[in-house]
């Protein structure tokens, strides 16, 4: 979890430093029960907010964390005619004002600690005016293998990835998975992925995603994705932890050879830093 934290860290003050933000664009999937809005927000850091709209309400899940995005989801919100019964914020806080907090045990404190806190200072160093004022309200917090109803719609709170910050994966209505990280066909980033321990950790999510019986995966990076994108990371952890007991150099050629034409070669060397020895 360390180099995991760390790479959180990193990833805020060598990356984004100099990137400007666009808005972005929504989506909407119907469900039985519920509508889910996903709003890919088009920032720096390629975070994803959503609404569940249900019959009795509107649930926010993942705040934008910039001005102009807060800005276009409100404004998309107002047009839904709807009461945002509550914010849910697993991974990412954001700009959500004084609309009632969710979050899973610990998450909270831990959101106060050196680790979240720091590099939510560095975004601050970053970024600056851009970024929306973060709310001081107490959160509701719920206990990880709970199921709450909000608006109609039930969400259940299990464990996420044990490499990641200690946030939950969410199963929302039976239907659709939400972890922090939407499964993706691409190589892997050494900010996901910093030790075997994590290749492992998440592999063991994506497969618990899986028999989750759920259609659509969403996560705070990466938007909606179908199950085939699921199947596709699973295979893909699969091989990376085949690989590891190869060098650096090898491990890249065996990667590169997996997965001809896959998007984020260029990182495969970072990858292959922090995972082989």
């Amino acid at each position: 979890m360390k180099k995991f934290f760390i790479a959180a860290v990193l990833l805020t003050t060598t990356i984004f430093t100099a990137m400007a933000q666009n808005k972005g664009s929504f989506d909407v999937y119907e469900f039985d029960g519920f509508k889910l809005h996903v709003y890919n927000t088009g920032d720096a850091l390629g975070d994803a907010s959503y609404i569940v709209e249900g019959k009795r309400g509107l649930v926010t899940i993942e705040y934008p964390l910039f001005k102009d995005n807060v800005e276009e989801f409100n404004a998309y919100i107002s047009k839904l005619g709807k009461k945002v019964k509550n914010n849910i914020a697993d991974y990412h806080i954001g700009g959500s004002g004084d609309i009632k907090m969710v979050m899973v045990e610990g998450m909270p404190e831990f959101m106060k600690g050196n680790v979240y806190g720091g590099m939510m200072q560095n975004f601050a160093q970053a970024f600056g005016d851009s970024m929306a004022e973060l709310p001081e309200i107490e959160a509701k917090e719920v206990a990880f293998g709970k199921t709450i109803k909000i608006a109609g719609v039930p969400f259940t709170f299990n464990h996420g990835a044990s490499s990641d910050f200690p946030g939950a994966s969410i199963i929302i209505g039976g239907q659709v998975y939400y972890s922090h990280w939407a499964p993706s066909k691409s190589h892997a980033s050494n900010l996901q992925f910093g030790s075997a321990a994590a290749v492992d950790a998440e592999l063991e999510a994506a497969r618990a995603a899986l028999a989750s019986g759920c259609t659509l995966f969403i996560g705070g990076h990466g938007g909606a994705v179908d199950k085939d994108a699921l199947n596709f990371r699973i295979k893909y952890l699969e091989t990376v932890k085949a690989n590891l007991n190869l060098s650096k150099d090898a491990f890249v050629k065996a990667m590169e050879k997996a997965f001809p034409g896959l998007a984020g070669e260029e990182g495969l060397g970072a990858l292959a830093d922090a995972l082989c020895k």
